[in-house]
């Protein structure tokens, strides 16, 4: 029996590969065996920095409403904390639009939660 060696399904393997490396530099790009390796790192790196971003992104929108409510004298747990008293059912992403683009009314809130928390 003749010897099949898979030519045409190895070579569209590795040039599947060879074009998720597209843009690397030097062999990264052009050799199989470190394009290879090259690839799968950066898709790891990829994923975490996905669910990075997500976390980094809360962090920056908790420190805007922070320094947001300290201007009008209440830190962002007592906040956080009168805005849970109210029913006030806004989330950090729509509070932190709130403080920056719309000041004014970012500033009754406060002072209404001033008041339930009586601060």
């Amino acid at each position: 029996m003749a010897r099949v060696k898979g030519g045409n399904k190895s070579r569209k393997r590795r040039k599947e590969w060879l074009k998720l490396a597209k843009g690397y530099v030097g062999k990264r790009s052009s050799c199989y065996r470190v394009a290879r390796v090259s690839v799968m790192k950066g898709l790891l790196h990829s994923y975490r920095g996905r669910k990075e971003k997500k976390r980094v992104k809360r962090r920056e929108m908790i420190m805007n409403i922070n320094i947001r409510s300290r201007e009008y004298g209440l830190p962002y747990s007592k906040f956080m904390y009168g805005l849970k008293q109210l029913g006030v059912k806004l989330n950090r992403k729509s509070l932190r639009n709130l403080a920056v683009e719309q000041g004014e009314e970012f500033k009754k809130l406060v002072e209404e939660v001033k008041q339930k928390v009586g601060n």
